[in-house]
């Protein structure tokens, strides 16, 4: 049904300009928080890096397609209805200043609308496994790297005057930064990229889940289009809200999250960027004391976090049989 995928396409790329729009506060509020760019100048940094980012590698894609369920066990409907979900509340909690994970959207929404169509038999329960760990060790390993890399930060240049410290690792955050906006390419955009695919492959448009060129090319221009639009209310939840930043906490934070995701992209395993920036935040900040950070606001984005996927498995579940009445599954 080629107009069941084009309308999958055209929600790929709606759902993938919302999570830039959401998560480019991932890629730029600590480098907008602690002045070293501008708003302008760190979108344009953020949007072009992300595009970049996504041209990495599809081993993330590959996870996504083909560890929720079969690709060939579910329906175009199905990736709509998955994709309507997770578009709708990446845009609801962007307008209210939630930064929210895309990564838990999107698979809620799968799980959801393919239990809606199947049931739990047809969902991949050791692909799940393998998701669901990655996305709970990985906020773990944010507190750990930046709570470890700004100790170690301290240790040989604590002794300097405040104003040098920051003068220095000013300039190293724009490097910093940058390479923050790739990681979140690398591995946000290809979840989308997954979910094409697997549309494409239970359709029949594809054997295998090969990711092809223009999928990839749609993906990572959506992406950094997202990241431009900016998430202004999120950036400064994120950037300014949690905690008081200065350059040397932003470069902490922007390296420790950049490792994590980057190493999860090379195995091919999703993970909330948004999760990871977020703790990595937390960790910086308790090296300076727990009370730095706004645990009020703190606790806020936590819980949008916990209702994220059961929320979009809801929708989903429900929006799956409401496009049923209307379209043949």
């Amino acid at each position: 049904m080629p107009e069941v995928i084009i309308f999958i396409i055209i929600l790929a790329i709606l759902f993938d300009i919302s999570n830039g729009w959401n998560d480019s506060a991932n890629a730029i509020a600590t480098v907008v928080s602690t002045r070293v760019l501008t708003p302008k100048k760190a979108i344009l940094l953020a949007a072009g890096m992300n595009v970049l980012g996504a041209f990495l590698s599809t081993a993330v894609a590959k996870t996504i397609g083909k560890g929720v369920v079969d690709p060939k066990a579910v329906t175009e409907i199905v990736v709509a209805s998955a994709l309507f979900s997770g578009f709708s509340w990446n845009s609801v909690m962007t307008k209210l200043g939630m930064p929210v994970s895309a990564s838990h959207a999107l698979i809620g929404g799968l799980i959801g609308a393919s239990v809606s169509y199947g049931g739990t038999k047809i969902l991949n329960i050791s692909g799940l496994f393998t998701i669901f760990s990655s996305l709970l060790v990985s906020p773990l390993f944010g507190i750990i790297f930046g709570f470890f890399l700004m100790k170690l930060i301290l240790k040989f240049f604590g002794t300097l005057p405040t104003g040098t410290i920051n003068k220095h690792f000013g300039r190293l955050q724009l490097l910093s930064s940058g390479f923050m906006a790739f990681s979140h390419g690398s591995n946000d955009a290809q979840k989308v990229m997954g979910i094409i695919t697997l549309s494409l492959v239970s359709s029949g448009f594809l054997h295998s889940m090969e990711v092809p060129f223009w999928v990839i090319l749609i993906c990572a221009l959506a992406m950094g289009l997202g990241t431009a639009i900016g998430g202004w209310k999120v950036i400064k939840t994120m950037g300014v809200n949690m905690l008081k930043l200065e350059p040397v906490h932003g470069f902490a934070v922007e390296t420790s999250a950049t490792a994590i995701i980057l190493g999860a992209s090379h195995f091919g395993l999703p993970v909330s960027t948004t999760h990871v920036i977020a703790t990595a935040i937390m960790g910086v900040g308790a090296t300076k004391r727990l009370s730095a950070i706004r645990w009020g606001i703190a606790g806020k984005i936590v819980m949008a976090w916990i209702f994220t996927l059961p929320a979009c498995a809801m929708i989903a579940w429900l929006t799956y049989k409401i496009l049923t009445i209307f379209i043949p599954a």
